[in-house]
């Protein structure tokens, strides 16, 4: 989801969210025959999409470079590569999955989006070339999880985003204030900085940001769901997520962050509040890094783990991601494949890193990288005290898409519902497409 699939989601909460959300729920996954290739072709063209960044020279040249690489290697192969929008992603990649005469043999896809495509029949199980392929064993098991489903593997992990707390040294040193050691103290931090300087959000945070919510949700024991038998059940109206979500929305309101400014902006518009000079913190992602060296706050911060509970603890901060993976209709298996390794191989990832700041998904190369550049080193740390996932379910997609999170954290804030309430309404949501996904 890059700036992607974020993207793609921040540009959603400019529609109206209960429309939104109806429409979502209310829309049902297209229904795939079997689209299982009739040959394994050796040669011919290879058609590829991957997602269209806001800024994507620097990827195209790396990807270029990649496919040239195997072109040399793979004589009478011809690679053609689209890069198509993130938004409207999920229509054009289900649509390709029902038409196999015009659909590509790769794509990129979202960590979120694994299981849903999977039932929809559109991705091929490679997990007797990812077991054989060497590099494959390097690879973080999370991000190997992201393109597992039951248990097979559906792909080849591109790259893993995560988040952590960019904060304003010059405010927080200012105001003789400590740097958050606990998620009590990054609350109470942002709370005194608002009050100090209220041209500024103490900690910026949106309304329809789930991933920069999620934490608070972790941090305090709770979960998205449970799963039972390969079912999932919500767990959004538990009483630690219940916690986890009162946290979370304590940050809207006059005492840091308006709920009449906040409650609609998502993680892009946080970050751009945070580069902006107009916030003292704000949760981004290493994806966001060059965005915040482009904005007025350059020299003036730095970058820890989001805070748990306990004093020096880690938050669980979501892995996002993309992947790249085949299709069960390739006419092209044995190429595709190797394509897929190539575009996701660590020399690949090493110069996504450097052009895009995507964070490789192998475990010794993100290794080199953080050595490379130390602005990485608390996000890699974020990643080993432990990042978490959504649910593996094929359902999650169209509960994202709809914005069923958003929604309740919405009508939290602006005092419609009170936690009980809306997180019971949102699990009852979550519980309709779980059932009907299966």
């Amino acid at each position: 989801m890059k700036l992607t699939a974020r993207t793609a989601r921040a540009a959603l909460t400019a529609l109206p969210l209960a429309a939104l959300a109806l429409a979502g729920l209310a829309a049902c996954a297209p229904q795939t025959s079997d689209n299982s290739a009739k040959s394994d072709d050796r040669s011919g063209t290879l058609r590829v999409w991957l997602f269209q960044e806001v800024s994507n020279g620097p990827k195209q040249q790396v990807v270029d470079k990649a496919v040239a690489a195997f072109e040399k290697a793979h004589k009478g192969a011809d690679v053609q590569v689209e890069y198509i929008p993130v938004d409207t992603r999920a229509q054009k990649i289900k649509a390709a999955f029902n038409d196999p005469a015009s659909a590509p043999d790769l794509i990129e896809y979202g960590n979120t989006d694994t299981a849903g495509y999977v039932k929809d029949g559109g991705l091929a199980d490679v997990s007797a070339e990812f077991a054989a392929w060497p590099e494959a064993k390097d690879t973080d098991p999370t991000a190997k999880q992201s393109v597992t489903v039951g248990g097979k593997v559906y792909g080849a992990p591109l790259f893993v985003g995560v988040r952590a707390l960019y904060y304003r040294t010059d405010v927080l040193k200012g105001l003789g204030l400590a740097v958050p050691r606990t998620q009590d103290e990054l609350i109470a931090t942002a709370k005194k900085v608002h009050r100090a300087k209220p041209d500024l959000y103490g900690l910026a945070v949106g309304g329809a940001y789930t991933y920069g919510a999620l934490p608070f949700l972790w941090a305090n024991g709770g979960e998205l769901a449970t799963e039972n038998g390969g079912k999932y059940t919500s767990a959004i109206d538990s009483e630690a997520s219940r916690k986890g979500v009162a946290a979370y929305t304590s940050l809207f309101g006059d005492t840091n962050c308006p709920a009449a400014k906040c409650a609609q902006m998502g993680g892009n518009a946080t970050v751009t509040a945070f580069a902006n000079g107009k916030a003292a913190m704000a949760i981004g992602g290493d994806f966001n890094h060059a965005a915040v060296e482009a904005g007025t706050v350059k020299g003036k911060y730095a970058v820890v783990p989001l805070p748990g509970i306990a004093p020096g603890s880690v938050a669980p901060a979501f892995a996002g991601g993309n992947n790249i993976g085949v299709l069960k209709s390739s006419s092209h298996r044995t190429l595709a494949v190797g394509l897929m390794e190539q575009l996701a191989g660590k020399a690949t990832q090493r110069e996504l890193f450097d052009a895009m700041g995507f964070l490789p998904t192998y475990t010794d190369v993100r290794a080199e990288v953080a050595r490379k550049q130390p602005f990485v080193e608390p996000f890699v740390r974020s990643l080993a005290a432990g990042a978490k996932s959504v649910p593996v379910s094929p359902g999650w997609g169209q509960i994202d898409s709809s914005l069923v999170l958003p929604t309740m954290f919405q009508e939290i804030v602006s005092g419609k519902k009170d936690v009980a309430k809306a997180s019971a309404d949102a699990a009852k949501k979550m519980n309709d497409v779980f059932g009907a996904a299966g």
